[in-house]
């Protein structure tokens, strides 16, 4: 647990990890199609069966290696057996459930009676155990921070078997250490927080097109001063003065008046059907999708009611999205820098040739307390990028760059960041090995990142 991994480790392999999976062996993988050898472990009782696991895992959709075993290792799958809710309060929203609860079923039930997470991921198709240890922000940063300062309690199995709650006002360093933890401080087993009531099920949306990066982040700024949640599409390999042009959105719930009688209906799906072939994710079919999307919206504003799934889950529309970046699959890269960096990150970008299809862009607000928890203020910038063989090298001088700019980047997202990038940018790293030492000595909690970023044998 030094975090002394050399900066010359090898990049994943996801090709040659999906061409294991193909030849049958026992693998697991992430949303990003990045497989590791190991199985899962499935028990409705998490408390009896995490004893001698050294990760609890919820629904795989961790982008990089957070959720996937070390190298010889089983992980324990909370979801979908472990998702019970064990205690509602209707009048103060206060929700108590297993770690297992996933954010689609937890949607499906509280929504229709007027409450909804007070912080949600722009996928819905995570666990609540899962939201604690990568301490999830959403749109709404800006006004509601992480979620884990809407958590009063979570119960805990420690690496020495015992089982404890810890919250904000008790045991605060293991709370608070979990708390964006990638579950190296303990497996999450219960979780208690409050849910939001709303006024009707439905969103008030604004859509805006911006010209450029420069007014793009002017655009967010203004918008968080009335808006409780903005973010934005942009496209980072326009040129010039046009660099970082996109749309903009930025909503709220709607009122009775303006909303639609009724409760939406969960939205249809469809399907990618298969993986696409790589020679498709070439630089020009990016650039020529990513001009056609910003023409789509003729106006400059569009207002109107929008389904809650269109505006916070848009992704989760298409199932098996991961399959369009082709057989070796994709890494996103998210980071936060300070506004006046964002042009340059993507000028940088651009050079390197990090084509994408989606990039987002969202401000975040203040630090969040947990002890890695990603946010900070600033501009947040996540880009899905197919892997290739330079997509290591890309990374490396995306990290350089953050580092020098005083940012960091996300680890629920992360497949390639290098163990002395990870600890410059990040200059908690020394407090959280030192809680990691004090709960876990014997290093048993462990993940492939972990070993990865952090060094843990």
């Amino acid at each position: 647990m030094d975090g002394s991994a050399p900066s010359d480790a090898p990049a994943p392999t996801i090709a040659g990890a999906a061409a294991r999976v193909a030849r049958g062996a026992e693998t697991l993988a992430g949303w990003g199609r990045l497989a590791r050898p190991g199985s899962e472990l499935r028990s409705e009782d998490l408390a009896a069966i995490t004893k001698d696991v050294p990760l609890t895992r919820g629904l795989g959709r961790s982008y990089g290696d957070s959720s996937l075993p070390a190298p010889g290792d089983r992980v324990l799958a909370a979801s979908p057996l472990a998702d019970r809710i064990l205690s509602f309060d209707p009048s103060s929203g206060r929700l108590r459930a297993e770690a297992g609860l996933s954010l689609v079923a937890l949607n499906r039930v509280m929504l229709p009676r007027g409450f909804f997470p007070p912080v949600t991921p722009g996928t819905q198709y995570v666990t609540l155990g899962g939201m604690v240890a990568s301490d999830v922000h959403g749109k709404n940063h800006h006004v509601a921070g992480c979620f884990g300062e809407h958590v009063h309690a979570i119960l805990v199995r420690l690496a020495d078997g015992s089982i404890v709650e810890c919250g904000p006002d008790r045991d605060p360093d293991l709370f608070w250490a979990t708390v964006g933890g990638m579950g190296l401080l303990g497996h999450i087993l219960e979780v208690e927080f409050t849910l939001d009531r709303i006024p009707t099920p439905w969103i008030w949306q604004e859509s805006e097109k911006v010209a450029n990066i420069d007014d793009f982040i002017a655009t967010l700024g203004r918008s968080a001063e009335t808006w409780p949640m903005t973010m934005g599409w942009i496209d980072c390999l326009a040129r010039g003065k046009a660099l970082g042009r996109g749309i903009l959105q930025r909503g709220r719930w709607a009122t009775p008046a303006e909303a639609p009688s009724g409760v939406p209906r969960p939205k249809r799906r469809v399907a990618m059907p298969f993986v696409l072939p790589q020679v498709v994710l070439s630089r020009l079919s990016i650039l020529a999708f990513n001009a056609l999307y910003y023409r789509k919206q003729w106006r400059r504003i569009v207002p109107g009611i929008i389904h809650p799934e269109s505006f916070f889950y848009p992704l989760d529309m298409i199932r098996h999205w991961n399959r369009m970046y082709g057989p070796r699959g994709f890494t996103q890269y998210q980071c936060v820098v300070p506004p006046e960096h964002a042009r340059p990150f993507l000028e940088l970008l651009s050079r390197r040739g990090g084509a994408s299809f989606l990039c987002v862009i969202k401000d975040c607000g203040p630090e969040g307390r947990g002890v890695l928890s990603f946010p900070k203020r600033g501009i947040s910038i996540a880009l899905d990028i197919a892997v290739r063989p330079n997509t290591q090298t890309l990374v490396d001088s995306l990290n350089e760059y953050v580092i020098a700019v005083g940012g960091r980047m996300y680890l629920t997202k992360d497949a390639f960041t290098r163990s002395d990038h990870f600890a410059a940018m990040e200059p908690r790293l020394p407090r959280f090995l030192e809680l990691k030492r004090r709960y876990d000595p014997h290093g048993r909690l462990r993940s492939a990142q972990s070993v990865r970023i952090l060094g843990v044998p």
